[in-house]
């Protein structure tokens, strides 16, 4: 069992904002819930019980896992579900005060001190999940018939029993816990890179979100010369890029191969508790789809901006027909709540803290992690959600992603700290859910065809970068690990690698400027969660037939849509989805959510007749 050396923030990849108007009253979070203060002295409390109940936890258990009965093994599974807990809280908190400033060197210590301590803690107990795989069959199997209570716990038992052929010696294992933590700083390094640098565009120096907000500029010559900016400043750091991602690669590349995994994504479908067949019909199917989705939109999107050539900085810009309105944050949590609210009070009910009691912190300020997540903490405080929120409408589908995440969160933690958690796959099926609730209430309320117009293409934009763009990106991990496995990358040899799948994804419409070669530089799951990136698509092939079957069999859906989010990770993705009739193994199940994208464009294009 993987104790937390730093929190698993879900990064969602930098939609990019609008900016420079009144927003209102943007929340800031509240973290007293974990903790009062860095030098609380709950915190000091619970590092010292976590380092005594680490240790009794070792002195109790190690050697005699496989001599307990049933009774005996569920007081072990409380107690390291409380050392989890603990641990957690400590991370958790420690993790969002850095992500609020990433360039605070008191916050980067207390990280970086934390993660060490919380490393050196629970060293002892990696004996738990090595002795756990060591429990003859029959006799596991007997454990969880022999008592009820236990019996629940067995799903998480399963995916570490999943990885037992790739475990090694407990010593090797005790080893790679401890150094955990020099991988870690590999990410760090990464964030506060991104977070320190600086974009000239027209003279005036900005971040790396204000400059991708200006992708979405409607003056073009404005996007073109964010684009030069960020080649320029990226060009002039991808050294240091190429130098972490060479790096995490060849120590997930030596990884696996101790531990005998056959491929480079095995470990992330392990976790995912997905099989490889089912990520690798999704990938074929979209790459399939990839001429009649992106290439056809963007092919619309080209005449609607009357150029002859789509360029890089084209592809997020505004419609003509759209406009330049700024969505202040009372509208946006408005829109967003009567979008739950129309679906099921209670799922208004249960978003409603989250702006009430800090539990947001949507400003952009110096410093911040770009992008957006929740984050879920411990299963008895409540998760937290990160914005950069600058009043475009894509920032209030934003707010409907991060809110779906928090929803599921807070329904899944009654499962506990072992089960709670989603895979990623499934981690994705609320955020994108909400997503499409917004949008679906926003449609509805469309004044005239204009309007409808601008809602569909927006969407389309969105389904697009979160299917075909993260499916590109999945195909250039996979890329970039095979080809570290024969050696060292240069900068150009990755650059290389990003271009053959930027022109295969978005199609013909477009030429690619001198420097876009490197904007492979700033996504952040390449770096935090190699191989994250599929469970976008997964998430909203999934949402997009589940939303189609609660339009045709709406009757009963919110109860068993709340069940789904409930059972958290307690459940394989076939047992969750059969209620529904749905089951993600069919390979004609991907070409169901696909078929939802292709009939928005097909509306579109009939607009234009």
């Amino acid at each position: 069992m993987r104790f937390p050396s730093a929190p698993i923030l879900p990064l969602r990849d930098a939609r990019p904002p609008a900016g420079g108007r009144d927003l209102g009253d943007l929340p800031e979070w509240d973290l007293t819930d974990l903790y009062a203060a860095p030098d609380a002295p709950e915190l000091k409390r619970d590092l010292d019980w976590l380092e005594a109940a680490c240790k009794g936890f070792a002195e109790d258990y190690e050697g005699r896992i496989a001599t307990l009965d049933a009774d005996g093994f569920l007081e072990m599974v409380h107690r390291h579900e409380r050392i989890e807990n603990i641990a957690g809280r400590i991370m958790s908190y420690t993790g969002l005060r850095y992500y609020q400033n990433t360039t605070d060197p008191g916050r980067t210590k207390m990280l970086s001190d934390m993660q060490e301590k919380i490393t050196t803690y629970t060293t002892p107990l990696v004996f738990f999940s090595l002795e756990l795989n060591r429990v003859d069959d029959a006799d596991y199997a007997a454990l969880f018939e022999a008592n009820a209570e236990l019996a629940r716990y067995k799903p998480a038992f399963d995916r570490i029993r999943a990885l037992k052929p790739y475990q090694l010696s407990d010593e090797m294992e005790k080893f790679l816990h401890d150094m955990g933590v020099v991988g870690d700083a590999w990410e760090r390094l990464f964030d506060e890179t991104i977070a320190g640098l600086t974009f000239e565009v027209d003279g005036e120096e900005l971040g790396i979100e204000a400059t991708l907000n200006l992708l979405t500029d409607r003056d073009r010559d404005r996007r073109e010369a964010a684009a030069r900016a960020l080649a320029e400043t990226f060009g002039a750091n991808v050294r240091t890029f190429a130098r972490v991602h060479n790096t995490q690669a060849k120590e997930k590349e030596v990884l696996d191969r101790w531990r005998g995994m056959p491929t480079a994504q095995t470990g992330r479908h392990l976790s995912n508790d997905v099989e490889p067949e089912v990520v690798g019909a999704l990938r074929d199917a979209v790459v399939k789809a990839y001429p009649r989705l992106s290439h056809r939109y963007y092919e619309l999107k080209r005449r609607w901006l009357g150029v002859e050539r789509m360029q890089v900085w084209d592809r997020n810009a505004p419609l003509p027909m759209s406009s330049d309105r700024v969505v202040d944050w009372d509208e946006a949590r408005e829109t967003v709540m009567n979008a739950y609210a129309g679906f099921d009070p209670k799922m208004a009910e249960i978003a409603q803290p989250f702006f009430d009691r800090g539990w947001i912190d949507a400003g952009v300020t110096p410093g911040k992690a770009p992008g957006a997540f929740a984050h879920p903490t411990v299963t008895d405080v409540h998760p937290y959600v990160l914005l950069n929120y600058l009043g475009k409408p894509r920032d209030v589908m934003t707010l409907a992603h991060e809110l779906g995440h928090g929803v599921h969160q807070v329904l899944a933690a009654g499962q506990g700290e072992m089960l709670a958690a989603t895979p990623l796959t499934l981690a994705e099926t609320a955020s994108v859910f909400g997503e499409m609730l917004t949008f679906r209430r926003m449609l509805a309320n469309a004044a005239d065809d204009a309007e409808r117009k601008v809602l569909l293409a927006g969407k389309v934009e969105d389904m697009i970068n979160t299917v075909v763009r993260q499916i590109a990106f999945y195909d250039f991990e996979c890329k970039l690990h095979a080809a570290r496995r024969d050696g060292e990358l240069t900068p150009d040899d990755i650059n290389a690698l990003w271009m053959s799948v930027q022109a295969e994804s978005l199609g013909p419409a477009f030429d690619f400027m001198d420097g876009y070669e490197t904007f492979w530089a700033y996504i952040p799951h390449f770096v935090h969660s190699p191989f994250y990136v599929y469970a976008y698509a997964f998430g909203d092939g999934l949402v997009n037939a589940l939303y189609a079957e609660y339009e045709a069999r709406p009757e009963g859906f919110q109860e068993k849509y709340f069940d789904m989010l409930k059972a958290g990770g307690s459940k394989h993705h076939k047992a969750l989805l059969a209620p529904f009739g749905l089951d993600a193994t069919d390979p004609a199940f991907w070409d169901k959510g696909l078929a939802m994208i292709e009939g928005f464009i097909d509306e579109l294009e009939a607009m234009e007749g």
